[in-house]
């Protein structure tokens, strides 16, 4: 077997499943999750029509690049959405079965193992982190180098604070904008810090925006095409963007992203996920085809998260120190501040005495650098009916309230 399996973690569900063993939740109150996060609102009506109009393409072997409609309507949206010209949708647009699979696939076939400079190549985490960035760069035979979140600067690394022989090493940074679990927005400047650090030290930047379409003021969150647009790297060298429909139009069940960028990278990711089989059916392709050419649905799911976070936010700040993110679906919260327990202890007193369901932010995380940035923090996921998550939110407030300890002077 491939050895660097070995250094594979357990996925944070796969811990918090051994955190909650032998425990019996409260039979008195009815199970309700925010640990997931997992779409929860309808899918689109023109979305499923469209797939189920497209069904006879299941008869036909589909091209790893897509179709060029499907490729024609990303190129279309991320114009409109990100005020960047249009994309060439032949060399800067590709498909891919749900961004998950292809931040994985990408590390793949962007580390070159043999380019060492005094050590394992890099691949760079935000921390906390999506887990497969880390499983991604083992599995590269890379060494993941995380980069903490500081609250200080909204959750965003401190770049400036990374020792450049770490950077002669890193072949590539991930970026999550808006975050998992955050929910903060990357500034134009943090983007350009990263950017010159890029072209200084050669390394490609992965951007995951896969919750770019999930906020809550009427200003949208900066993407990675319009600050590099900004910045004048008008041919997105070494930056490929990745983004999702599973979010944005509730369909996390069928797998559709594209990643988009710099054109070199991507005809060589291109050929990769040839002999990888990465090729998207075609009634997928028409269905999501549907969906980025639509606006309305978009907005209508945004206004949905909008109405939920505003009356459940302010139940929440009464009890735990947290505030309303940038973006995304998460409420990322610090418990320590009322209550004399851990992140683990909360949730599985939580899970005992309440049926709910949150996730201990150390599981997110890495120590790194002295600290576990997701230390005595919890994420909930906001993502089922309003109803269900107000009935959660005013659950853990009367929990956090008999728990309560007197404020540190």
């Amino acid at each position: 077997m491939n050895p660097y399996l070995e250094l594979l973690q357990a996925y944070p569900f796969e811990k918090l499943r051994k955190l909650f063993a032998g425990t019996t939740p409260n039979p008195n109150y009815s199970p309700i999750s925010l640990g997931l996060g997992e779409p929860k609102h309808a899918t689109p009506d023109l979305i499923k029509q469209a797939l189920i109009d497209n069904l006879d393409g299941l008869a036909n072997y589909p091209a790893t690049l897509g179709s060029e409609t499907l490729r024609l309507a990303i190129s279309q949206w991320l114009s409109r959405r990100f005020d960047v010209p249009q994309l060439d949708i032949a060399s800067q647009i590709l498909p891919v079965n749900g961004s998950r699979e292809a931040l994985f696939s990408l590390v793949q076939a962007v580390v070159d193992p043999t380019r060492t400079q005094g050590g394992k190549p890099i691949v760079m985490c935000p921390n906390p982190f999506y887990q497969i960035y880390e499983g991604a760069a083992y599995l590269a035979g890379a060494e993941p180098y995380f980069a903490n979140a500081n609250p200080a600067r909204n959750f965003a690394p401190d770049y400036s604070s990374i020792p450049e022989e770490i950077w002669l090493r890193t072949q590539l940074v991930f970026v999550c904008s808006p975050g998992n679990p955050t929910g903060a927005v990357l500034t134009q400047k943090d983007w350009e810090e990263l950017f010159a650090l890029s072209e200084k030290y050669n390394f490609v930047i992965a951007a995951d925006e896969c919750y770019s379409e999930i906020y809550f003021k009427e200003e949208t969150p900066l993407g990675s095409l319009t600050a590099a647009h900004r910045f004048g790297l008008k041919d997105y060298r070494n930056l490929i963007t990745l983004s999702s429909l599973s979010k944005r139009s509730n369909v996390p069940g069928m797998r559709s992203g594209f990643v988009a960028g710099d054109a070199k990278l991507i005809k060589n990711f291109l050929l990769y996920r040839t002999y990888h089989g990465g090729a998207m059916a075609p009634p997928v392709q028409a269905a999501s085809t549907a969906a980025w050419n639509d606006e309305a649905h978009v907005i209508e799911n945004r206004e949905l998260y909008k109405q939920k976070f505003a009356q459940i936010t302010p139940i929440l700040q009464e009890v735990l120190d947290v505030a309303l993110p940038d973006a995304a679906f998460y409420l990322w919260a610090d418990v320590t501040k009322h209550t004399p327990m851990s992140d683990t202890e909360f949730a599985l007193a939580l899970y005992r005495d309440y049926n709910v369901t949150v996730l201990p932010g150390s599981y997110l995380a890495r120590e790194a650098h002295g600290i576990n940035p997701g230390k005595n923090r919890i994420r909930m996921a906001l993502v089922a009916e309003v109803d269900e998550c107000l009935e959660a939110a005013q659950r853990i407030a009367s929990f956090v309230r008999q728990h309560m300890q007197a404020p540190s002077a």
